[in-house]
């Protein structure tokens, strides 16, 4: 049974562990990583990894990337941006790793995603098309074509 400063400390690192969440929504297009979070966070990279995904299922790089690819989905579909220019735009440096997490994540590349969305999305509400065109996080989008067994 834990005693009481176990438990004090553990809601500490709970309060700490929302803090860092709460700073990747708001700064998901600024250059962080899991060590400046950690700093943040008065914590070591190694243990915010593992406390983080302990409380929300997922590391702290999965959540900041799945931030910029729900932003990056916004922008694709408002459209006027090129895909090069969103990925720089929601905060990744790469666009080879932008490409690669956007088409796990929602299960098509950036560039065609834009043009199913354009169509499918005209004249809907910004809030309502946030809703319905969120992305899966884990790599669950479905697998499209013959599957190899």
């Amino acid at each position: 049974m834990a005693n009481g400063s176990d438990r004090e400390q553990h809601l500490r690192d709970l309060a700490r562990l929302r803090r860092v969440r709460d700073r990747i929504d708001r700064e998901y297009a600024q250059p962080l990583d899991v060590e400046a979070l950690a700093r943040g966070a008065h914590m070591s990279a190694g243990h915010l990894s593992r406390q983080f995904r302990l409380a929300y299922g997922e590391s702290p790089y999965s959540y900041l990337m799945t931030r910029r690819i729900e932003r990056a989905m916004a922008l694709l579909r408002r459209g006027g941006l090129s895909v090069t220019e969103v990925c720089f735009a929601v905060g990744c440096s790469s666009l080879g790793t932008f490409s690669t997490r956007f088409t796990e994540l929602v299960g098509v590349p950036p560039s065609v995603y834009r043009e199913q969305q354009a169509r499918a999305t005209a004249g809907m509400p910004a809030c309502v098309a946030k809703q319905v065109t969120r992305p899966i996080r884990n790599r669950e989008a479905p697998v499209t074509g013959p599957s190899i067994a």
